[in-house]
């Protein structure tokens, strides 16, 4: 090769050198991206009616990718394969990425005489097996998910997903309502214990994952409102206290942005509920952690999520009313 080509060569090669390196800033987070998000439907046929109205506004918005956090039935309805399969097929319909978590209508709520009085660990096993194959999302373009799966300690927990997008760490949690499945029998404590296990060695995980990338933020979502403003000897919040105790630990020790995005009290807000402000503890709140709930039935709308690197927030939601 003469002294020409060598010369054009090298340009080439640090041309597409400098181009490596510009995409991986972008992807380290210099980049402000959206992304939709959604929970609690559809539960009746009006709402299947109103559901691709959402699909169409949430497909023709700038989003990367889309997040329902759990409850894809109501809580009085037969939980069999068609139902689960019914829902699948309208979740694909997304033009974009489509990750969920799993509700408790969707599978601890299903011993309910009117729900088919299914075995809650059977219905589990079931949703695995319809939605969390493989290591791609669903919808029509898809994400290369991270499961904890991948860790043959953790082998059955294929719904517990992480993914890194332009430098922002996304994980989602198997933490339902009716209270984490937890204190019903003896059969499903031990499911309750096993899973809850699971999911905090993720949080820590995926918290300590992104230290190393030194990233900016975390998105954490997973279906149930944990019950925050609870005394934390309630039996109603005895199954998420791990949780709330992890999650605090945990966003202390981060230096960047943490989100908890959940549903299952259908009550659209977004405030600082960490640390539990009672009479005994005068605690400022923490200021980098932030709570956000969707909507959900009746309300056919979603949250449209904003990351801009340039915000001392990172993160902004606006609720999307769909006509």
């Amino acid at each position: 090769m003469n002294k020409k080509y060598l010369i054009i060569a090298f340009i080439v090669f640090v041309s597409i050198a400098s181009f490596g390196v510009l995409t991986y800033a972008q992807d380290s987070g210099d980049r402000p991206f959206e992304f939709a998000l959604i929970g609690d439907l559809p539960y009746s046929a009006e709402q299947e009616a109103k559901f691709p109205n959402l699909i169409a506004d949430i497909n023709r918005s700038p989003a990367g990718f889309v997040v329902h956090d759990g409850d894809i039935k109501n809580g009085y309805t037969v939980c069999d394969d068609a139902a689960f399969l019914k829902s699948k097929q309208l979740f694909e319909k997304f033009e974009i990425p489509f990750i969920l978590t799993y509700g408790d209508n969707d599978w601890t709520d299903c011993h309910r005489s009117n729900n088919g009085s299914y075995d809650p660990i059977e219905r589990l096993a079931k949703l695995r097996e319809i939605f969390s194959k493989g290591t791609q999302s669903l919808g029509k373009r898809t994400l290369t998910l991270t499961r904890q799966s991948e860790n043959p300690q953790f082998a059955k927990y294929r719904e517990n997903v992480r993914w890194n997008y332009h430098g922002i760490v996304f994980l989602a949690i198997n933490m339902p309502g009716s209270n984490n499945n937890f204190g019903r029998t003896p059969e499903q404590d031990k499911e309750y214990g096993d899973r809850n296990f699971a999911n905090l060695a993720w949080i820590k995980e995926s918290f300590a994952s992104a230290k190393r990338s030194n990233s900016k933020g975390i998105i954490l979502i997973a279906q149930a409102n944990p019950g925050f403003e609870l005394d934390p000897a309630d039996k109603r919040r005895s199954g998420y206290n791990d949780f709330i105790a992890t999650l605090e630990a945990e966003t202390r020790n981060f230096p960047g942005q943490v989100v908890f995005v959940h549903g299952d009290t259908h009550y659209f807000r977004i405030d600082k509920p960490l640390p539990r402000f009672d009479d005994d503890t005068q605690l400022p709140r923490l200021q980098n952690f932030t709570r956000v709930e969707t909507f959900g039935s009746p309300n056919v709308h979603w949250l449209r999520a904003t990351y801009d690197p340039k915000s001392p927030n990172l993160f902004e939601f606006q609720q999307r009313i769909v006509p």
